[in-house]
């Protein structure tokens, strides 16, 4: 029972961040951004994949923690990277553990998700429309965790802080209601 919900889940789970968003949707409606947050349907499958409460060896975690007077002296692209650099290491090591053989199918599912939906952010964000990319750079020292509650938690507060922040910065780049 517990697997096969895993599944359903997983296979509404990709269409949905498979559906075509362009970027600057991305920007500007909030509730395309909510769509393809999947890490509550992702915690709950955690729940059911005792395998997966405790990883094989740790994960870098984002840099989430923000010191909001240096994050507004930030320019867009500084900020842009910032997030990429993040979530770059966490899909890194995500992939890193998703690779040992050795995890049952929900734990590998699980992870290849979460793995799909970090790249779906960074695809967007390598994709906005910026005059010049900054090279990434982290903005912390990065920790690590071997729990995936703690990894998920993490990525959520990623997406959820940053992310959004640096959204409501550039949402002056967006038509005005009613044209697209």
């Amino acid at each position: 029972m517990a697997l096969t919900r895993l599944l359903l889940l997983y296979v509404f789970a990709t269409e949905v961040l498979d559906a075509e968003t362009r970027p600057i949707d991305f920007v500007c409606d909030r509730e395309s951004r909510r769509g393809i947050n999947t890490v509550v349907a992702m915690e709950a499958a955690l729940a059911d994949c005792y395998a997966l409460s405790t990883l094989p060896f740790p994960v870098q975690l984002p840099c989430i923690k923000v010191h909001k007077a240096s994050w507004d002296n930030k320019s867009h692209q500084e900020k842009q990277g910032d997030i990429m650099a993040s979530l770059g290491a966490l899909a890194e090591g995500v992939r890193s553990v998703r690779l040992v053989r050795i995890l049952p199918g929900c734990a590998s599912s699980l992870l290849e998700r979460l793995e799909h939906s970090i790249n779906n952010y960074l695809h967007i964000l390598t994709h906005l429309e910026q005059v010049s990319m900054v090279s990434p750079v982290l903005s912390c020292v990065p920790q690590s965790s071997q729990s995936m509650k703690t990894v998920l938690w993490t990525y959520s507060r990623l997406i959820t802080g940053k992310l959004e922040w640096l959204m409501s910065d550039l949402i002056d780049r967006c038509p005005p209601l009613g044209q697209k």
